[in-house]
């Protein structure tokens, strides 16, 4: 589901974890505006270079912000204008400052705005008159928290043949990598409302003349395959965000585009299809919790991102798609991770905790930021937990707990070692208390804002 990691797409709709720090006053000085297409979300943004960069820093800052490495438009002394903008998104701090202003006119915007900017992009949003400072919900985009997967059984659609769950039913797990049995449609047998909160979700457009006549549509051999994949695609979550029905439009290509659809992909996202670059920080299933579906995982990091029935099929027909438009492996060396902040969030490597973070001699957890709704107490070298439903609970998991998303806010800091607080689930261990902390060992305290959404990461000596 390449298109669904939006900023740095390119992986969590959490309205819920927006920051609330102020939105610092800038300097007046104004070095540069650049224009560029955001590499990620495929549309085009402006950013205005304040306070205290030199001409050469903005000139390559600038340069940096282009597709496929081509210089962006960099013009002198003068800011971004757009008719409408949602807003800016504010980074930099000690007097250098980038806004990128945000353009759009539909409040309905304003959230995946929003959720790009803090999110994915790390910055603060100031948002424009028409969004108001606020964040609406509904239809997909707007929901308030990372919800869960749950595993929902159903009777069969009227006319289709019994399911392989118990009495007959159909059982999907309702989650971005997550697949109905194969012939079956997703979004009749799960919540694609659910499946929008677990990544950022906007309407952006396909790739360049995506609709135009392809010759291959003749090609009998090839319309087979080119079925195949769209009847694979059809029984997966991806659908939630690449057809023309979801709630701000497609994001990017979409399964029931005009002509061939696999026009509409970007080169990038072929190359993750062919297992090119890897995607395992998306998550995954086991094929036998997936209704016989896969994708690229640990264990086979180059497989496709597309979920699947068939890993290898899959791949030879994304690698056949970027050799008619003359592409190899070497086109995307540099392009090692697809995941974006879900891979930079995996490798993470912590440093000492400061300020009193930790656990003290008596068991209390101490983190900052502000609320949490995921607490880990890792052994130190544990790898950074990732994301559902495979990279959340790496070996070395000492105890974890979680807020349910039907829970409100998270908890503050100070919570009690092996004491879920009143509201929170205890992941970790299933059940019964953790194993104790041994004086003078060092451990890994990582919490979450929400998933994806980071607060503290460091390690701790316990006293």
């Amino acid at each position: 589901m390449s298109r669904l990691l939006v900023s740095t797409l390119t992986l969590a709709a959490l309205v819920g974890c927006l920051r609330d720090d102020p939105v610092p006053t800038l300097p007046e000085k104004v070095v540069g505006n650049c224009r560029y297409t955001n590499p990620f979300a495929r549309v085009e943004e402006c950013r205005d270079y304040v306070g205290e960069w030199t001409e050469q820093q903005a000139q390559d800052d600038c340069n940096g912000q282009q597709l496929q490495g081509a210089k962006a438009p960099y013009t002198a002394g003068t800011t971004c204008s757009y008719p409408s903008t949602l807003g800016y998104c504010i980074l930099g701090s000690g007097g250098k400052f980038t806004r990128i202003h945000l353009p759009g006119d539909r409040d309905a915007q304003c959230a995946p705005a929003e959720r790009g900017c803090e999110i994915f992009g790390g910055g603060l949003f100031d948002p424009a008159p028409l969004c108001g400072g606020k964040v609406t919900e509904g239809g997909g985009s707007g929901l308030v928290t990372f919800r869960q997967p749950t595993l929902v059984c159903k009777a069969p659609m009227p006319g289709e043949a019994a399911g392989r769950g118990p009495d007959g039913q159909v059982c999907t797990w309702s989650m971005i990598s997550a697949a109905t049995e194969e012939g079956r449609a997703f979004e009749q047998y799960a919540s694609c409302d659910t499946v929008r909160t677990q990544r950022p979700y906007y309407g952006a457009p396909t790739a360049m003349n995506a609709t135009r006549d392809d010759a291959r549509l003749a090609d009998p051999a090839y319309r087979a395959e080119l079925e195949w994949v769209r009847g694979q695609i059809n029984s997966t979550a991806c659908v939630c965000c690449h057809k023309a029905s979801a709630p701000q439009g497609p994001s990017n290509w979409y399964v029931d585009q005009p002509g061939n659809f696999i026009n509409g992909f970007y080169d990038r996202g072929l190359a993750m299809g062919a297992g090119w670059i890897d995607t395992v920080g998306f998550g995954a299933y086991p094929p036998e919790k997936n209704n016989g579906f896969s994708r690229a995982t640990p264990e086979r990091p180059n497989d496709s991102i597309f979920v699947t029935t068939d890993p290898a099929r899959m791949k030879r027909f994304f690698e056949a798609e970027l050799a008619t438009r003359g592409k190899t492996k070497a086109d995307f060396a540099g392009q090692v991770y697809g995941a974006g902040p879900l891979d930079d969030q995996r490798f993470y490597v912590p440093r000492a905790c400061e300020n009193g973070e930790g656990v003290d001699a008596s068991g209390t957890i101490k983190w900052s930021g502000g609320r949490a709704r995921y607490v880990w107490i890792l052994e130190k070298g544990t790898p950074s937990p990732g994301v559902p439903p495979n990279l959340d609970l790496p070996t070395g998991t000492l105890w974890r707990f979680d807020v349910p998303d039907s829970a409100g806010q998270g908890v503050p800091s100070g919570a009690t070692y092996g004491v879920a607080p009143e509201g929170t689930a205890q992941r970790f261990p299933t059940s019964g208390s953790p194993a104790p902390l041994v004086s003078g060992r060092e451990y890994y305290l990582y919490v979450l804002q929400d998933i994806a959404l980071p607060l503290t990461r460091c390690l701790f000596t316990m006293p």
